[in-house]
């Protein structure tokens, strides 16, 4: 049976991981030349590839335990996004408004960490589900709290008080992306005596 393991794949391979948002669209060519296109997905799907940051054979043998200790790509587990990892830009620590995750009602406790990509106007809304332990900041209003729990393996937050009704509720953390194995084997090569390198080791994110 396939369980989460929240233990995040090791990071020196991580390094030098490829990939990113993978969206998946119809697009049907008319007669007139024109087209029509739809969205088949209502979210986008991220996919790595972290064979490139395979450099020697120690980094080889701690490949290897973690694959095998998550049978492959039957067990998921947590994968620092080398490029979106965080509720704001990479350049900057998160703050506790960088993201707005909802309203107080008076009597609402539970809010879901959120990041929202905004561009020309338009905006596309993605659930996170795996904060990173001790990044998670909370504003209630502009005023930071630190009357709250998360549950690290969901993503929520539980506030102590329920926020007044009308006040804006914000959250600023990092986070990884759950994912796991793509394929059942590890395709790795010797190069020379102690260095090593992975053809490929494709990872895809577990949606929720």
């Amino acid at each position: 049976m396939s369980v989460f393991h929240e233990v995040r794949f090791p990071f020196p391979v991580a390094i030098g991981a490829t990939g990113g948002p993978q969206r998946r669209t119809e697009i049907v060519p008319l007669l007139s030349g024109r087209e029509q296109r739809n969205t088949v997905w209502a979210d986008s799907r991220r996919r790595y590839d972290a064979g490139p940051g395979v450099r020697s054979l120690t980094d080889i043998a701690g490949l290897i335990a973690f694959f095998e200790a998550r049978r492959g790509p039957l067990h998921g587990f947590r994968f620092r996004d080398p490029f979106d990892n965080r509720s704001t830009t990479p350049d900057r620590a998160p703050a506790p408004d960088d993201q707005v995750l909802g309203t107080g009602d008076g009597g609402q406790v539970s809010f879901q960490l959120v990041k929202h990509y905004e561009s020309g106007g338009d905006s596309w809304t993605r659930t996170i589900t795996k904060p990173v332990d001790g990044s998670v900041r909370v504003a209630v209003n502009g005023v930071e709290t630190a009357a709250f729990t998360v549950d690290l393996s969901s993503g929520e937050i539980l506030l102590a008080v329920p926020p007044p009704t009308g006040a804006s509720v914000t959250a600023g953390f990092a986070f990884d992306v759950p994912v796991r194995f793509e394929l059942d084997r590890l395709d790795l090569a010797l190069e020379e005596p102690g260095a090593g390198s992975a053809t490929s080791i494709p990872l895809i994110e577990i949606r929720p």
